[in-house]
């Protein structure tokens, strides 16, 4: 699983819309702060998490899976178990077939959900953040997570 910087930055620039699955109402969960993240920084990020469907979480309706989803989307990021990969794919196959990217979360990976993903076409990142890769390819971090000058107590 290697990834080109070129490749990753090719598909965040691509990017519009993202389904998180998993995604937590809890503010210091990771999946709630890197959905927050995308979202201020211009995605549109549809929450999915059956424990939460239909409330509102970051200004969008929470869906239960995706394939209650009613509009498009490019991506789909997911922040559940390696084991859980596999279902969360094939729906996202079945509902959307120009989706772009299925991006598995650090921690998270399938290589059999993968290729099949790969096969109809699909980017597939796995094991890797899209906050992360964010903010390293577009100048918030560098790849030890600090000293970019962007930010600084300099006067």
């Amino acid at each position: 699983m290697t990834y080109t910087d070129s490749d990753l930055r090719k598909i965040l620039q691509r990017t519009k819309t993202v389904a998180i699955v998993g995604v937590s109402a809890n503010h210091v969960r990771p999946s709630y702060f890197v959905a927050r993240y995308l979202g201020l920084k211009g995605f549109r990020v549809i929450p999915v998490n059956p424990g939460l469907a239909g409330q509102t979480l970051l200004g969008e309706t929470v869906y239960g899976d995706v394939s209650d989803i009613p509009v498009d989307v490019d991506m789909v990021d997911i922040f559940r178990r390696s084991e859980g990969v596999p279902p969360i794919v094939d729906a996202a196959l079945n509902r959307w077939p120009a989706l772009q990217t299925v991006w598995m979360q650090i921690g998270v990976s399938h290589d059999e959900a993968a290729e099949k993903a790969q096969a109809r076409g699909v980017d597939v990142i796995q094991n890797r953040c899209p906050k992360i890769e964010y903010q390293r390819l577009f100048g918030e971090l560098r790849m030890g997570g600090f000293a970019t000058g962007v930010i600084s107590s300099k006067l």
